[in-house]
């Protein structure tokens, strides 16, 4: 495919057929659920941080950038000794946080915020191509599979393009433009590196612009790491058979599934909350706060600094309530070096499982 043959948006054909509408009908009612879940939450800092870090975890498996879960929450608490694996997850977080901080600010998601989404994810400027040559390979057979947009001046037309797309009113309905999107984006990769995670980032971006999602916390990552093969045909049937239907299906299956999903994991991190609430202020009332609870649920590890900071006690009292709650089944010492961390068992144990696994309550 040469670069002449990557259209403008809008498109010129109406692809919002029965499918397609009773799908998106569909996915919008999941997704309303997930939001109005999110809004009964008090305080939306713990998700944020809980299910941010698992899709920046997840969107970089997709680019063969591997860590644990053991190793991404060590880094939360001592960046400084996180691999680089760990930190360009990291990173991940950062750059769709950034991206959040811009949209609910300025109503509006624009190109040089793209621009700087990237610039944090691979930590340097080499920012929009500027050189020739770069082409999409067949992982397996090394076969070019696609060409993208090759000269800078195009790349930027159909930036300029994209943007006016994103931000001006449209009359489809938003999970179909966000599978619109996010196959332009893809399809003009206009980064040397980073266009797949950047790319991800935009649809969670969208839907915040568009007012579905109060707060960043429905990722497709996931989806799209059970069903990678699914996704990179059927992009690319796009480009060679024009099969708009077949990919816009497959991304609002991937709302539906991850809605739901996410309405499982908030569901039961809530009910964990609850449930060590309460045996806190069984067992030991005297240290309970509000402050202490969310604590213990914005990050699976913790230590003593933590909680100094947060309650403003001394070291000896916050070390005096991490003890209290090892003892109390709730957190469980771990030691790297000289430095102690306190990990909540049950919430580490949440995040690290596979959303088919987690038991919706």
């Amino acid at each position: 495919m040469s670069q002449f043959e990557l259209s403008l948006l809008p498109l010129e054909k109406d692809i919002e057929s029965k499918k397609v509408l009773k799908k998106a009908a569909l996915a919008n009612k999941e997704l309303a659920k997930l939001d109005g879940l999110v809004a009964a939450i008090p305080n939306q800092s713990i998700l944020i941080n809980a299910l941010v870090l698992q899709e920046a975890k997840e969107s970089s498996e997709i680019e063969n950038i591997i860590t644990t879960h053991d190793e991404l929450y060590q880094a939360g608490v001592d960046f400084d000794a996180a691999s680089r694996e760990a930190k360009e997850v990291y990173h991940y977080r950062e750059a769709l946080l950034y991206g959040y901080a811009q949209v609910k600010q300025k109503g509006l998601l624009l190109k040089k915020d793209i621009v700087e989404i990237q610039k944090i994810l691979e930590g340097n400027s080499a920012g929009i191509r500027t050189q020739s040559g770069t082409v999409l390979r067949n992982t397996k057979t090394g076969d070019v599979i696609y060409t993208p947009p090759q000269e800078n001046q195009t790349i930027h037309v159909l930036l300029d393009n994209l943007e006016r797309y994103i931000n001006e009113p449209s009359e489809n309905d938003p999970l179909v433009d966000m599978a619109i999107i996010h196959y332009q984006f893809e399809s003009i990769h206009p980064f040397y590196d980073g266009n797949g995670r950047t790319g991800r980032i935009l649809n969670i971006l969208y839907l915040v612009l568009k007012e579905l999602l109060e707060i960043p916390v429905l990722y497709l990552s996931r989806y799209i790491i059970r069903t990678k093969s699914d996704y990179y045909r059927l992009l690319q049937e796009v480009r060679t058979k024009g099969a708009w239907e077949e990919w816009i299906l497959y991304m609002l299956d991937g709302v539906i599934q991850t809605s739901r999903e996410t309405i499982c994991i908030i569901r039961q991190i809530r009910t964990q909350m609850q449930s060590v609430k309460e045996r806190i202020k069984e067992h030991a009332p005297k240290i309970y706060s509000k402050d202490l609870l969310e604590l213990l649920f914005k990050h699976p590890y913790t230590k003593i600094e933590f909680v100094m900071d947060s309650l403003g006690v001394t070291r000896q009292t916050a070390s005096s309530y991490l003890k209290k709650l090892e003892s109390m089944g709730i957190l469980q010492e771990h030691k790297i070096g000289r430095t102690k961390y306190f990990i909540n068992k049950e919430l580490f144990e949440l995040l690290r499982k596979s959303a088919e696994d987690v038991e919706c309550v």
